[in-house]
């Protein structure tokens, strides 16, 4: 079937991915200032990942044509309206404070001597296998989230769309019928 304007994919995109993975600790800090702390960030940054995924094509092509990075501007656009939202949406008044960074020479903390684990033939054998650990997923996986959020908002669109469109055919049919059916 061909499509003026293609639907959205359901997987994202490399460049969205790429483009999160660049601005994802920024945006995690920058929510976490901005909403008073680390315990409210990921609900603030989740939702201003969704809004970008669902305007990720438009943006990108804003980004070519126009030569600057729409995506950026737009992120920090959503990011300032989802906290305003946020701290509205609060039953009890925000605090937020900016916390001043310890000088470098503050004392530390004192240190604890792990505890001696058992000698195992799996402790032995682990630095020889690959590690499991990925780098890369956690951005993944938020990217992935925030675009399966995005795509569900745009089905749900396209599901209203068609939905009034056969609204107003019914109304526009049952108007044409009465005029046709009226005496003269």
């Amino acid at each position: 079937m061909a499509y003026l304007i293609p639907p959205m994919d359901d997987e994202p995109p490399a460049e969205f991915i790429a483009f999160v993975a660049g601005r994802l600790a920024s945006l995690r800090s920058e929510t976490a200032r901005l909403v008073g702390g680390e315990r409210f960030a990921p609900e603030v940054y989740t939702e201003v990942l969704t809004d970008l995924a669902g305007h990720w094509r438009r943006l990108s092509w804003r980004s070519r044509l126009g030569h600057r990075d729409a995506r950026a501007e737009y992120l920090d656009r959503r990011l300032a309206a989802r906290t305003r939202q946020w701290r509205e949406d609060q039953i009890y008044p925000v605090e937020v404070t900016v916390a001043r960074q310890e000088p470098s020479g503050a004392a530390a903390p004192p240190l604890r001597h792990p505890v001696p684990q058992a000698d195992t033939v799996a402790r032995r054998l682990a630095p020889l296998l690959p590690t499991t650990h990925r780098a890369d997923a956690q951005v993944v996986a938020e990217a992935g989230i925030a675009w399966v959020h995005a795509y569900r908002r745009y089905v749900w669109r396209r599901y209203a769309r068609v939905c009034g469109g056969i609204v107003l055919l019914i109304c526009y049919l049952v108007q044409f019928m009465s005029q046709v059916s009226a005496p003269t």
